[in-house]
């Protein structure tokens, strides 16, 4: 079969790969739609992110979704023809964290399309992926493929949310507006909040955060003053959603939040110099969040119910061979919220 395949940055390549018919408790799914993340793009433009760097050639990809196309033994619940989405955490379940109910903290985590270990673990940008029958997870009639493959996003920002504790009647603030801030957007309103105030450095992504529910958008490079009403006393805000990465974005949201306010910090941007006085006088809470767990099953229900809808975030769907004008796509954020690649 063919996959999508990073060598280095800037060298995407559509490669021949191995294609092994599904073992005792697997499944082989037919990828239909993967979305382009941003340690995708990470990967594309820099070889990786943080530490992390390529060291062998990766397929890329973990935000994906298909039809059962084989299914090993063992495997009563699921059947060939079935479409899914493909979660691509695969915990080890033995360890001391996934013992204590937090398997994104496993220790031993096989993570799709990671270069976070030796050998690396291969993402779903293929036309097909043999996974453990855990992993996929059956969709609602109602839902496309391409919804489906939002549902890792999606439970990326449920956990945030779970992190941020009760949103219901409170006045959030989401500094990045790129799919995952967009996406911040629609929890915290399905969370009940009373007032969504979104922020970024780029027009285009702002007027999608609109379109989800948000009270206000604020380009912060150009519009700064818009913020000024939430600076009354010492600040009004009581959850902050950080999902830009940006030192100074984190900075300048500090004086808008009220004592004994929330900091979820969801964008990885590298290290950062903090205010700790301000974090240290106004009582602040600085909580991380890292991927999910129960989340990726809830993002499908909710979207299958009808209670979350993401489809104002795919913005384009460009056939797998079109690879890199797909990424280049994916990397200019006037022109695209969520690009996702079809098989």
């Amino acid at each position: 079969m063919q996959a999508v395949v990073i060598h280095a940055p800037k060298d995407l390549r559509i490669d021949s790969f191995p294609d092994p018919a599904p073992g005792a408790g697997e499944v082989r799914v037919r990828i239909a739609a993967g979305g382009i993340c941003g340690s995708d793009l990470h990967y594309y433009h820099h070889g990786g992110f943080g530490t992390v760097r390529i060291q062998q050639p990766m397929a890329l990809g973990h935000e994906i979704s298909g039809m059962i196309a084989a299914v090993g033994s063992d495997v009563p619940h699921l059947k060939s023809g079935m479409r899914v989405a493909v979660n691509p955490s695969s915990p080890c379940n033995l360890c001391v964290h996934c013992r204590e109910g937090m398997r994104n903290q496993c220790l031993d985590m096989r993570f799709m399309g990671s270069a976070m270990r030796m050998p690396h673990v291969q993402g779903g940008f293929r036309e097909n992926v043999t996974v453990e029958a855990s992993q996929a997870i059956p969709i609602a009639d109602s839902l496309s493929l391409g919804e489906a493959a939002m549902a890792e996003p999606l439970a990326v920002c449920l956990h945030a949310g779970k992190q941020a504790g009760p949103l219901l009647g409170k006045r959030v603030l989401v500094t990045g507006c790129g799919p995952i801030g967009a996406l911040m957007v629609v929890v915290a309103r399905y969370g009940g909040a009373a007032e969504v105030v979104v922020t970024d450095i780029a027009d285009a992504p702002l007027a999608v955060a609109r379109t989800l529910g948000a009270s206000l958008t604020a380009n912060s490079a150009t519009e700064a003053s818009a913020l000024d009403p939430y600076r009354a006393g010492k600040g009004v805000f009581d959850v902050l959603f950080e999902a830009s990465g940006n030192q100074a974005a984190l900075r300048a949201a500090l004086d808008l939040m009220r004592p004994g306010a929330i900091i979820v910090q969801l964008g990885l941007g590298g290290e950062m110099t903090l205010p700790i006085n301000a974090i240290v006088t106004k009582e602040l809470q600085l909580r991380g969040t890292f991927r999910f767990d129960s989340e990726f099953e809830l993002a499908l229900r909710l979207m299958g119910e009808g209670l979350i809808d993401v489809k104002p975030l795919i913005t384009a769907s460009l056939p797998f061979n079109a690879a890199v004008d797909a990424f280049e796509l994916a990397s200019d954020r006037s022109k695209s919220m969520k690009v996702q690649l079809t098989f």
